[in-house]
């Protein structure tokens, strides 16, 4: 079934935004009318000889987004696929699993033949997979699950296995020069599955007949076994299989990280031997962990997906993975705050916002074009803040103070700002009550602290205009001559709520409140 074209393509693509900019390159693979399959396949990879990690989502997230743009401006169906390489060698255990040393007892076979040690699924491989379809499912991807143990023992991937066998030959010229000595004495395309312990092998091979795809190798015991490439006897090594996956499924998109670059050069090469053109590619940067480190599933270092969630709301994940996918980001717990209030910026520009300055807007590419305007009456950060200055914790707390500032604002009216007072209480609880250090004023500090207490005493204790409260904060900064205003404020975060960071100050009193703010410094002084 061909979908109808919707929008105004010229404004998409003239947006600028990187889903669109990498959409064209499809729309221009395909000027002359659809592939002979029909549709576009886009594919993302996982790895699951770990628990996935957020990396992975980022590029299932991305390239979903890549291909609602592409329904935008093309009339060629789409198909997005997951892929799992599940039949890759276990090859070292985890450190973030439980029964890791019976997991050590399973090094070299396939991952869906090594035991979960969660104990809820038949193998590991299964296990992660479920794993992963889980997240995606939860935030509504449009996606096929695809196991590599069922492709090669389905015969799936047999055909091209038989082209890899007959020409072998170039393969190989092409990836020998790219290992060390040693390496190339034993490399192969092919790691043939050993009949007798079930382990993948990484052996030399030999052709015996590349047209039926007979292949000898000899086991760790030394014997000689001959088998076929077909049905599940061998898979190949990563390079070659991302090819060969290429190949056989006829994928037109697959982004990667930035540390995979010469692999996409060296795959898109063999893919070019087997007779097709490569997908087409982003390269994106990769996710640091709070030290800089590349994240890891094997370490589990970084932040999860269930992490994330534990503190924010799905639409601010997927945010993140939108903005500068070619740029390296930090993804630790500080980020998220951010997050959260950029997503509801762009979310209440939306409203107001023309076609064209809507394709460029983030909730455009998370919502897939069905974007539910909204607006709150106060930001994530001020939330927090409100949470650490009144020690709320509770929601009833909290929605009285925001009544207070924002007449007629209940968890009725605004239910996305009382789920976030969920997520705000437990971030509070978990990152910033543990890290609050006051410290004491000094005496200039404490001079533009009472003349701060003067200019409130003189408004009015209902006042929530945060205009008028953030120039008697200005103004108490400047009767204690404070050279640079910044030292000002920073003085506040640290006197009055035991952190480094903080709100505009009149906002936060607008919210807090006149006198509950009086109360606040009177405490903070004697302290």
């Amino acid at each position: 079934m061909v979908m109808p074209m919707t929008g105004n393509i010229d404004l998409a693509l003239s947006s600028n935004a990187w889903p669109f900019k990498e959409a064209e390159k499809l729309v221009k693979r395909y000027k002359a009318g659809p592939p002979e399959k029909g549709y576009i396949l886009f594919e993302t990879g996982y790895g699951p000889s770990g628990l996935p990690h957020i990396g992975t989502f980022g590029e299932v997230s991305r390239t979903s987004m890549v291909m609602r743009a592409f329904q935008e401006i093309s009339d060629i169906p789409t198909k997005l696929i997951c892929f799992s390489d599940d039949m890759d060698g276990f090859r070292k255990v985890p450190t973030n699993v439980p029964n890791q040393d019976m997991l050590a007892d399973y090094i070299g076979k396939p991952l869906t033949q090594v035991p979960d040690p969660f104990g809820t699924h038949d193998s590991f491989g299964a296990h992660n997979n479920a794993r992963l379809q889980a997240f995606l499912n939860q935030f509504g991807f449009d996606y096929e699950f695809y196991s590599s143990t069922e492709c090669y023992k389905s015969g799936r991937f047999d055909a091209t296995l038989l082209k890899i066998c007959q020409r072998y030959d170039k393969i190989i010229n092409v990836i020998l020069p790219t290992l060390g000595e040693e390496r190339r004495q034993t490399y192969s395309p092919f790691l043939p599955l050993c009949p007798d312990t079930g382990e993948v092998l990484q052996v030399p091979v030999r052709i015996e007949n590349p047209d039926t795809g007979l292949i000898s190798f000899e086991n760790k015991a030394g014997k000689r076994i001959e088998t076929t490439v077909a049905g599940g006897n061998v898979k190949c090594q990563w390079k070659i299989d991302w090819a060969m996956r290429w190949d056989a499924l006829d994928v037109d998109y697959e982004m990667a990280g930035k540390d995979l670059d010469e692999s996409v050069k060296l795959s898109s090469t063999v893919r070019r031997i087997l007779g097709g053109k490569p997908p087409e590619a982003l390269s994106y940067e990769m996710f640091l962990d709070a030290n800089g480190q590349k994240i890891s599933k094997s370490k589990g270092n970084g932040i999860s997906i269930e992490e994330w969630l534990a503190y924010a709301s799905p639409e601010s994940l997927s945010l993140y993975m939108f903005q500068s996918p070619r740029k390296a980001k930090r993804l630790y717990f500080d980020v998220i705050p951010k997050a959260v209030d950029e997503y509801y910026s762009f979310l209440a520009k939306y409203t107001d916002e023309d076609q064209a300055a809507r394709y460029k807007n983030p909730v455009w590419h998370i919502h897939g074009g069905d974007v539910v305007p909204a607006n709150l009456p106060i930001s994530f950060a001020l939330l927090l803040n409100l949470v650490s200055a009144s020690n709320a914790h509770d929601k009833e707390t909290l929605w009285g103070f925001v009544a207070n500032y924002a007449p007629g604002a209940t968890a009725e009216t605004f239910p996305a700002l009382d789920g976030l007072m969920d997520y705000a209480l437990k971030y509070f609880d978990d990152f910033v009550k543990p890290n609050k250090k006051y410290r004491a004023a000094t005496e200039q500090e404490t001079i533009a602290f009472n003349s701060l207490l003067t200019r409130l005493e003189a408004l009015d204790d209902n006042e929530t205009d945060a205009s008028v409260i953030m120039t008697e904060v200005y103004s108490a900064g400047k009767d204690a001559n404070f050279k640079n205003l910044r030292d000002w404020f920073k003085a506040c975060y640290e006197v009055l709520l035991g952190q480094s960071q903080g709100p505009r100050m009149g906002g936060f009193i607008a919210l807090y409140g006149v006198p509950e703010t009086k109360t606040l410094i009177k405490d903070a002084l004697e302290r």
